[in-house]
């Protein structure tokens, strides 16, 4: 399997650059403003998203400046998401940093995601970017619905696992879906877009499974459980399995403790050893690879390049991924 930084070097200078773009993109004349955005984009992540867009867009044509807006669009999106989250989670912490509701409080952190999504519509406005604008604008509106659905769901504990394919569709792998469209559009390989979309949309997909798979640990003791999705009473995958397809005590004691027990260390180890001896685990692992072998072979027509070999590089960390 390739590294991160194996993936990266075919697009290492523009990623690079794009740091400098990114930093321009949220620059403000007010000082406080200014100051909470530095903090953001001091403490980035791996670039995953931004890597998506410009591996996309040098497979299949030039990168140029709307590849940059275009990965600053998907950028500035994905940060405004994690603010306004953090917001609603109560979250301190964001990548092992202080989240920016915990050093400025709740109001301007929300104001702050709000000046971010802003930048996205005057951005695309200035760069007659509509397009983009459009593709952007439709991840916002998934998103916002994929979490809605899945707060309205987890009430009655009620997700069946095509429900639970819809959540994550919304909620994560539309915004995979846009950068790989952004690319494909910025490059004008338009005839490549849907391509590209449902391309993203599968690796999304299997991301967010390999997510919930952390939960319970893997295999090769990479990670420790953290029975946090439990806690939440967030219906994964795991299990949805479980409680569908395990033994009849197994599925009454798991939901038992997701609803009434999920806050007690000793119940949710205890959930963790049910959705584990129930296959639950092993159905996750099955459906993740299945996307990604999906998601591969619609790679496969497509001109050999050094950039397809990163995005197919891509998709295998992604499912392979430790943390």
């Amino acid at each position: 399997m390739q590294t991160v930084k194996e993936i990266m070097a075919p697009i290492e200078i523009e990623l690079t650059q794009f740091e400098k773009h990114f930093k321009n993109t949220m620059h403000s004349d007010v000082p406080l403003l200014d100051k909470v955005t530095h903090y953001i984009v001091k403490r980035k992540g791996k670039q995953m998203r931004p890597m998506f867009v410009f591996l996309t867009a040098k497979m299949l044509g030039d990168i140029n400046e709307t590849t940059f807006d275009a990965a600053s669009l998907v950028e500035l999106l994905h940060t405004a998401t994690l603010v306004h989250d953090d917001v609603v989670d109560d979250a301190n912490e964001r990548r092992g940093f202080f989240s920016v509701n915990a050093l400025w409080k709740n109001k301007i952190a929300v104001l702050v995601g709000d000046y971010m999504l802003s930048r996205i519509l005057l951005l695309s406005i200035e760069k007659n970017n509509t397009d983009l604008l459009g593709v952007v604008a439709r991840a916002v509106r998934e998103m916002s619905e994929g979490e809605l659905l899945q707060i309205e769901k987890a009430r009655h504990l009620d997700i069946t696992e095509e429900i639970y394919f819809e959540v994550i569709r919304k909620k994560t792998a539309s915004l995979i879906a846009t950068c790989c469209e952004a690319g494909a559009i910025s490059v004008g390989a338009i005839e490549q877009r849907e391509t590209m979309r449902k391309f993203g949309e599968l690796v999304g997909l299997a991301f967010q499974i390999k997510d919930d798979i952390f939960d319970f640990g893997s295999p090769g003791n990479i990670g420790k459980p953290t029975g946090n999705d439990i806690r939440e009473q967030k219906m994964t995958l795991p299990i949805i399995y479980t409680i569908n397809h395990g033994s009849k005590e197994a599925r009454s004691e798991l939901v038992d403790i997701v609803k009434n027990h999920n806050e007690e260390s000793k119940y949710i180890q205890k959930a963790i050893q049910l959705v584990i001896n129930n296959g639950g685990i092993e159905y996750a692992y099955q459906r993740m690879t299945e996307l990604a072998n999906e998601a591969l072979t619609i790679l496969q027509p497509l001109p050999e390049s050094v950039a397809k070999r990163s995005l197919i590089g891509l998709v295998h960390y992604t499912i392979n991924r430790d943390k």
